[in-house]
């Protein structure tokens, strides 16, 4: 169960993305226009109001066509529950209706009164690639129902995943998707963009404005 692509993400979604990036561009030579001029409020409120709409507008079609992961447009605890339906053990003992739970953007397998606690664990970890994954494992005292529960999936989950992406609190071990290589290279083309356009536009603003 590699990363995978859907859909687009719609011209809605790049349209306001666009409108957002432009939205913070205006805000910028507006804090320019009042430290250059303050009683310049028709320009003041052009930078803020123009802006958002160009930004929309050229860079709102470009942004749609970015993919969102098909995990994002499935809910999680289907998902979950559909790939898990192998280690279901029938009424009284593990199933996946009863002991996997969700609030929306992420999934909680609870491990007690399940044989195949190794599989259970490998498949929820190729789940852990698109949504964070909660194990349930209790505390791993000598008094709980099941003592020996907790480091046994410990172990094994530290054998498969690096330390930045799990966590481990009272009850429970977290593991947190990894973004992938193609999602990181576009945030960063992003921000070099950002970083290298804005002090340019703010520059030549200012020049502007002294004028």
């Amino acid at each position: 169960m590699g990363p995978q692509e859907g859909e687009p993400v719609g011209l809605g979604t790049g349209l306001q993305a666009g409108a957002f990036l432009g939205l913070y561009l205006g805000f910028s030579l507006a804090v320019i226009s009042v430290l250059t001029d303050p009683e310049e409020l028709k320009r003041l409120v052009s930078l803020l109001c123009v802006p958002p709409f160009i930004g929309a507008v050229l860079l709102g079609p470009f942004l749609a066509r970015r993919k969102r992961p098909v995990s994002l447009g499935r809910n999680p605890l289907i998902l979950a529950r559909e790939f898990l339906q192998p280690f279901n053990e029938g009424q009284g003992n593990w199933r996946v209706l009863s002991h996997i739970k969700s609030d929306g953007l992420s999934v909680r397998i609870d491990m007690h009164n399940l044989t195949n606690v190794i599989g259970v664990v490998d498949a929820g970890l190729q789940l852990a690639e698109h949504f964070t994954v909660k194990f349930v494992v209790g505390q791993g005292m000598p008094s709980s129902r099941q003592p020996e529960l907790r480091n046994k999936v410990l172990n094994h989950i530290e054998e498969k995943i690096s330390i930045t992406r799990r966590s481990r609190s009272a009850k429970t071990i977290e593991v947190n998707p990894e973004p992938t290589v193609k999602y990181v290279d576009q945030q960063r083309k992003i921000n070099r963009a950002i970083l290298i356009l804005l002090p340019i536009a703010s520059f030549l603003a200012w020049l502007e404005m002294r004028n």
